[in-house]
This record gives C-alpha cells, sequence and structure tokens, in this order.
C-alpha cells in the first residue's frame, strides 16, 4: 500500500522532529521477527524512554540530511528499523539485549551525535548504566555521606555511656 504525499511529508517530518530531539539512534534489520516480536521490542524500548520506528528508507534518509544523525545515512538499506532515545544508553541497551536473545534482529550500526557507532561500540554502550541507574548512584553516595558522619559523631556518646555503665556494673 502506497502513501499519499501528505502521509510522507508528515512521516519525514516526525522522523526530523525525532532526528534533531535524539541523542542516539541504533538501525537494525528486522527481518523475521514476528508482529508479537516487534511489538515486544517497542515496549521494552518505550519503557526505557526510547522508540522504535520503522520506516521507508527514502524518506529516513531525506529526514536525516541536515542533522546530527547524517552520516548514517547510508545504513539505510533493506528492511531498517530504528531505535532511538534522549538518554544516550537506554536504545543502545535495549536493542542489545532484546538481539540476544532474538538472533533476526541485527544491529547495523548507529550513531551518537555525530559520532558513527559500529555494531561493537553500540555492544559497548549497552554495558555501561542508564542516566537513571548514574543518579540513583550518585544520590546513594551524597546521602551515604552525611548518615556516616552523623554515626561517627554519635559513636563517642555511645562508647561514654558504655564504658560508664560498665564501669557501674564493675562496682556494683
Amino acid at each position: 500500500m502506497s502513501m499519499s504525499r501528505a502521509e510522507k511529508q508528515a512521516e519525514v517530518a516526525e522522523l526530523q522532529e525525532r532526528f534533531a530531539n535524539d541523542e542516539i539512534v541504533v538501525l537494525t534489520h528486522f527481518s523475521g521477527l514476528t508482529v508479537k516480536e516487534i511489538s515486544k521490542l517497542r515496549k521494552d524500548l518505550r519503557d526505557q524512554g526510547a522508540r522504535f520506528k520503522v520506516t521507508k528508507n527514502t524518506l529516513a534518509k531525506i529526514a536525516i540530511k541536515g542533522t546530527k544523525f547524517e552520516n548514517v545515512a547510508d545504513m539505510f538499506t533493506g528492511p531498517t528499523g530504528i531505535a532511538s532515545s534522549k538518554d544516550p544508553v537506554a536504545a543502545a541497551k535495549v536493542a542489545h539485549n532484546f538481539a540476544k536473545a532474538h538472533e533476526k534482529l541485527i544491529i547495523l550500526g548507529g550513531a551518537l551525535g555525530d559520532k558513527i557507532l559500529s555494531t561493537e561500540e553500540i555492544k559497548q554502550l549497552a554495558s555501561l548504566p542508564s542516566l537513571d541507574e548514574i543518579r540513583s548512584k550518585l544520590v546513594g553516595l551524597l546521602v551515604a555521606a552525611p548518615t556516616k558522619l552523623a554515626g561517627i559523631l554519635q559513636a563517642p556518646a555511645r562508647d561514654l555511656v558504655g564504658v560508664t555503665k560498665a564501669y557501674g556494673a564493675k562496682e556494683g
């Protein structure tokens, strides 16, 4: 089924908006995946704040012109799916984990900003913690210091009470 001119323009506009706002794109071949498997991939990506889009390569090449991801335009061949996210790790992590479980999803490469990423670089990026994980670790570190300080400041008073109690028990 062919798209009307207005539908194509809307598709290009949506892709341009995605390429302008997201930090990473991961390009995949998904031939042989069932609708159920692609739906699961979309859900997994959505849960991490990322998205998956299947579109015509010619429209994607038009939309990517003039964006930071323009360098990956030649990867749009065959049945290409685009995973993208604002979090530089989320799309790579979900796509990589899904590809490990489903051999029919092949990661072609991608881009982080204007840097082209190979399949191996996507894999390395997927092993990094996400922004949310980094933030939670940072908050944990920030909370741990005052907690330890309070414990240290309370320790002499506890020790004094313990010594006094032991001394009192010794005399009694």
